[in-house]
């Protein structure tokens, strides 16, 4: 179980004597493989980070720095990112490919629709033109036909970062079987755990049979010799365009309260997606340690919701006024009132740890205020946007609210 980290700080850290409960791969061996020493490099690349990284001190974080220098002996694949259009999932493709083509791997990346669509013109996509920049490929078409898509291009590796069921996600992986691709990839999604009394959520843990991305893991396990697949939950991120911190941020810089329901003392993940893209290049790069393997695609440390809305009002140098409240009790559906679950809901990324000896750098305090920094730079801050559910609920708490 977490323990709190200070009085404070509202973070939560997972102990390094917990074991890994991984499931056992659905009786599928991965295949072994040689990689031949004519596939391999071993030139150092000097190659510049994405993202401006924050200075900090803390042992949790990571050194600002232009550039990265990477020295790599890894074999070089060719990678194909299957990526969504819409929602939060679409910046993990975004982020996964740079840190592909930063290892020196060749990636293209197909995404949902036309290129020329309104959605393009949002993050992360208008953004498509620094993977371009950096040696990859983007094309737009239907993941159904993806073959036609690629022009029949071959490809070591498919990641499918868009379907949610397996009427989307097979005609995807029935094409990459048939043509050969070594590994294959999944992003599902951590909302498939059942809810526990006993949080976090671990590899392992049961899951709703009903789920339709369960039906897509299975599918992927029984007809792929090297699969992995992988579990989110919420992220944050330069480029993402699903309202989180957002949502906070929104409330916050016009002095209005922010309503949180039940004790804000629920347990959440938010990772910064350059961890999740880690863990994904680690997979590509160490196939046969993935093989077969789950993976919680998160950061590991928890923050509660009440947590959130400190961190993001520090980020914006503001003060912050908490209101807490019952759903039930005022006929509000918290679904649609509030941008988490109104629940425990943290997993931890034990596999990545134990398997790939991987390190989270996610810094909420740190990243969020990055993300305040654009949510200015974009003038949300003076957008005017209504509070209707808002506005409901604290009139029936009495709560006044600033003209």
């Amino acid at each position: 179980m977490a323990s709190l980290a200070s009085s404070s700080t509202l973070l939560f850290s997972s102990p390094s004597t917990n074991k890994l409960l991984l499931p056992p791969p659905c009786s599928v061996s991965p295949s072994p493989r040689l990689s031949l020493p004519s596939s391999l490099s071993s030139s150092l690349s000097i190659c510049p980070t994405f993202l401006s990284q924050p200075k900090t001190t803390s042992s949790r974080g990571f050194n600002q720095c232009s550039f990265s220098i990477k020295a790599s002996a890894t074999e070089k694949k060719k990678v194909l990112i299957v990526n969504t259009n819409s929602g939060g999932h679409a910046v993990i493709g975004f982020y996964f490919a740079k840190e592909l083509l930063g290892s020196g791997h060749e990636v293209t990346i197909l995404t949902v629709g036309e290129e020329g669509s309104d959605k393009m013109k949002k993050p992360p996509f208008n953004r498509f033109s620094e993977i371009v920049s950096g040696g990859g490929q983007t094309v737009w078409g239907d993941p159904s036909k993806v073959g036609k898509v690629v022009g029949g291009a071959a490809f070591d590796v498919v990641l499918d970062n868009n379907g949610k069921d397996l009427d989307t996600v097979k005609p995807v992986g029935d094409w990459a079987k048939s043509s050969g691709v070594k590994q294959f990839l999944y992003i599902s999604s951590a909302g498939i755990y059942k809810p526990t009394e006993e949080p976090p959520h671990v590899e392992g843990d049961v899951v709703k049979a009903d789920a339709s991305h369960v039906g897509v893991e299975k599918y992927i396990a029984e007809i792929f010799s090297s699969w992995a697949i992988f579990r989110p939950q919420y992220m944050i991120g330069s480029g993402n365009n699903k309202d989180c911190e957002e949502w906070f941020f929104d409330r916050i810089v016009r002095d209005r309260p922010v309503p949180i329901p039940g004790s804000g003392m629920q347990l959440t993940n938010i990772s910064h997606v350059r961890d999740l893209s880690s863990i994904l290049t680690l997979a590509v790069e160490k196939p046969e340690a993935a093989s077969g393997k789950i993976f919680n695609l998160v950061s590991d440390r928890a923050v509660t919701l009440d947590g959130i809305a400190k961190l993001c009002a520090q980020a914006a140098g503001r003060p912050v006024n908490l209101v807490h409240y019952d759903p039930k009790a005022i006929g509000i559906d918290a679904k649609k009132a509030f941008p988490f679950r109104n629940m425990h809901f943290y997993a931890e990324p034990r596999a990545a740890k134990d398997i790939f000896g991987w390190q989270a750098t996610t810094n909420l305090p740190e990243d969020l205020k990055e993300r305040f920094d654009e949510y200015v730079k974009i003038g949300r801050d003076k957008k005017e946007i209504k509070f209707e559910l808002d506005d409901k609920i604290l009139e029936s708490l009495k709560v006044p609210v600033a003209a």
